[in-house]
């Protein structure tokens, strides 16, 4: 989905621990579930 949005764009997955899931736009963070509390 992110791709489609946005032609030309790199995805890649880091892993990390305790369930944080965060998306980060040219070193700012657009979405982060430990932020919003969201579970899972």
């Amino acid at each position: 989905m992110i791709v489609a949005r946005a032609p030309g764009t790199e995805v890649s997955l880091r892993k990390s621990g305790g369930g944080v899931f965060e998306v980060t736009v040219d070193g700012t963070v657009r979405f982060s579930k430990k932020a919003s509390g969201r579970f899972p």
